[in-house]
């Protein structure tokens, strides 16, 4: 049977590798599509008759113009954007969001440890958003099953060899390396990411081996990812981690790096129940690794509502029945199911990657509104952290 198996994974493989081939010619790599001047206006926070009169002066990029006289921008342009009006900008307006002076660096988690509660279409959409919006971020993928670095163009078993995960940086021999030998650039401007594969369950296998032997001096597994971070600090302005669907070693690790916690649920009552269970065993075992002199702090915590569907009845009860346990913990937003995300995913993009024209604009729009709602929720608490 494990030929069979063996044979099986082999066939689909190189079926994944043909199909990325195929979408992402001739390089076979993912590229960032244009910004229509509308979306460009929006993305940077001005009017898009300012855009245009700043195009007409020839100040700052200039936008691609078509045939139609349809004006489009890369995201590069965008950003390039941001920093001609920051320099040129009325006292007090910031177009570039950065974190200054003071402002720690943000690193979220985004856990549980039920498949299919929308863990990492969240941290993906959430990363991405937050480039969008001008942030330096890094998203690191710290599951072995890799779907995060999937839908930013690496292939766990073609793309990613050894040692270029997280577990590079944080395994126990001397054949560890620096974060920053790891970090990937993507299609993003200003989007990095540390990809996953298979080879991160050697965290999980060489963490026990770790504690028994207790190695003087050698920082202990839950300190790791935090230790890690802690040397690129000044690169980025936030972190996201996109934890593993079990309460292993990774994810305590994530944990206890963290400055905050996202954790996504879908409304119904056997998620719940999971959740429960996660919430339990999550917080036993973080009481233990407290002791032992982990950090538990957190800026936030925050409940996603994920894959909700407004129109169905005990749904919108178990919304209702989580906001009267957990109050103003559960995000204000939720993120609606929809075709549009799902239909996206088929080609290993994104919302953000799609365009408008490829759905019907009521699905498309109601999917980015959800989106915009709920990144821009999270935007605010990572604003108020820094405390502006």
């Amino acid at each position: 049977m494990h030929k069979v198996i063996a044979g099986d994974a082999q066939q689909l493989s190189a079926k994944l590798l043909a199909h990325r081939k195929k979408l992402f010619p001739p390089e076979a790599r993912k590229t960032l599509r244009r910004f229509s001047s509308g979306e460009a206006a929006k993305l940077i926070g001005i009017n898009d008759g300012y855009l245009r009169q700043l195009s007409l002066d020839s100040k700052g990029p200039q936008p691609e113009t078509s045939p139609t006289g349809r004006r489009s921008y890369s995201f590069e342009d965008i950003q390039a954007l941001r920093v001609f009006l920051d320099e040129g900008g009325k006292a007090g307006r910031r177009y570039l969001p950065r974190r200054g002076k003071g402002e720690h660096l943000q690193v979220i988690s985004v856990a549980n440890f039920k498949g299919g509660s929308g863990k990492t279409t969240t941290a993906a959409h959430l990363a991405q958003y937050l480039a969008l919006q001008g942030y330096r971020v890094l998203a690191i993928d710290l599951d072995p099953q890799a779907s995060l670095s999937a839908l930013h163009g690496y292939q766990p078993e073609f793309d990613i060899g050894e040692n270029e995960t997280l577990y590079g940086a944080i395994r126990y021999d001397g054949a560890r390396r620096e974060l920053k030998e790891i970090i990937r650039r993507t299609y993003f401007p200003g989007l990095d990411i540390i990809p996953g594969n298979i080879e991160l369950m050697e965290f999980e296998h060489e963490s026990p081996k770790a504690l028994a032997e207790k190695k003087q001096g050698d920082a202990l597994f839950f300190a790791r990812v935090a230790q890690a971070l802690g040397t690129v600090a000044d690169d980025y302005d936030v972190v996201v981690l996109d934890c593993p669907p079990q309460l292993g070693f990774l994810t305590l690790s994530a944990l206890c790096a963290a400055t905050a916690v996202l954790i996504t649920v879908h409304p119904q009552m056997l998620d719940l129940m999971s959740m429960c269970q996660f919430l339990i065993m999550t917080s036993d075992l973080l009481s233990v690794v407290a002791k032992a002199g982990g950090n538990m702090e957190y800026d936030w915590m925050r409940y996603l509502v994920t894959r909700f569907e407004p129109t169905d009845g005990p749904q919108t009860q178990m919304v209702a029945f989580m906001r009267s346990i957990f109050g103003e913990r559960v995000l204000t937003s939720s993120m609606v199911k929809s075709t549009a995300i799902s239909d996206a995913g088929i080609t290993k993009q994104t919302l953000y990657e799609v365009s408008r024209e490829q759905f019907t604009r009521a699905t498309y729009d109601r999917a980015i509104e959800a989106l915009g709602a709920v990144n821009g929720e999270i935007e605010g608490l990572i604003r108020t952290a820094w405390g502006r």
